[in-house]
């Protein structure tokens, strides 16, 4: 299986150029679902340990049915096939940079979600102008168990919003978001997570908020805030999270707390940031753009031997 890696703004991308397995014909969405029932084993082997590694997100490049789209894309990580990846996209550009397949300019990629346009503005920096994003529920109050003093409970209170994924935005992050402070981070947004499972709150057409982001104080005079963002597979984002940015553009517009077009500056807990801007789109909604670098790290050709037990990767119960 030929692979290229890359990494942005710190967080991995796997791209599968060929001998992934053969999804048929029909809808993006309709491959991806074919991805996530039929091949589960096979999708998380690439990037689980040993053959992929910690927040490693994987991108199957597959046929576009848009033909104004240079490449369809299905991204996953560890846990679920994922609707879009920002991050990823990025990659995916410096990926078909580096492999002379787009040039500097504008084309477009055609995902599970929609069509997203990106922009190479030279071999490692990209702009994505995201799925159309929105709020769609302001101060959403839930009790967290075991994160207060002495394991108490706690009310925290976040936004609902779709920027590609569902996300659920906690403003003030009952644990500091900070870089020596991933693992009680990481226990907070899980502890949320379940919280909403248990109360059965989704996104819209009960869609699975898998996603949680924390923000907290920006570490540079530049930073608007820095933000500490969950994925399904449990593993922290250590880039900004394009998809949480544009869930986050979306929030500051219903706020009025961002005019159209204003730059800013969005830090991940490691330091890593991305440039983010919005238009107003129709129904209320946004139209996001994410601007980060990527470089590729590796061109492989992946192994899996049969007698490897560990073949289909080691499994922690994610």
């Amino acid at each position: 299986m030929h692979v290229v890696d890359s990494h942005t703004e710190g967080e991995p991308t796997r791209v599968i150029l060929s001998g992934g397995p053969d999804l048929g014909s029909g809808s993006l969405a309709e491959r991806a679902q074919r991805l996530a029932t039929e091949h589960r084993e096979l999708y998380r082997s690439l990037v689980k340990e040993p053959y992929g590694q910690e927040a490693m997100v994987g991108a199957l490049l597959v046929e576009p049915v848009n033909t104004e789209c240079v490449a369809g894309i299905i991204f996953f990580d560890a846990a679920a096939v994922i609707g879009m990846c920002g991050h990823g996209t990025i990659g995916v550009a410096a990926t078909l940079a580096h492999l002379g397949k787009i040039g500097i300019g504008s084309h477009k990629l055609e995902t599970p979600v929609g069509v997203v346009e990106i922009t190479l503005q030279d071999s490692n920096t990209v702009s994505v102008t995201n799925v159309d994003s929105y709020r769609l529920e302001k101060d959403r109050v839930i009790q967290v168990d075991g994160i207060g003093p002495d394991g108490a409970p706690v009310d925290v209170k976040g936004d609902i919003a779709w920027g590609g994924n569902w996300f659920f935005m906690v403003d003030e992050s009952p644990t500091a978001v900070r870089p020596d402070n991933i693992m009680a981070l990481t226990q907070t947004a899980i502890a949320i997570r379940t919280a909403l499972e248990r109360e059965n709150i989704t996104g819209g057409e009960g869609g699975i908020i898998d996603h949680i982001v924390l923000f907290g104080d920006a570490l540079t005079p530049e930073g608007h805030s820095r933000n500490f963002v969950l994925c399904p597979d449990n593993a922290y984002d250590r880039s900004p999270c394009g998809t949480g940015c544009s869930a986050r553009l979306a929030c500051l517009a219903a706020d009025d707390l961002l005019p159209p077009g204003q730059e800013i500056l969005q830090e991940s807990v490691i330091g890593s940031s991305y440039h983010i801007r919005y238009q107003p789109a129709p129904e209320g909604k946004i139209s996001p753009t994410i601007t980060g670098q990527a470089f590729v790290t590796r061109d492989a050709t992946l192994i899996f031997n049969e007698q490897d037990r560990l073949r289909n990767g080691i499994d922690l119960g994610v």
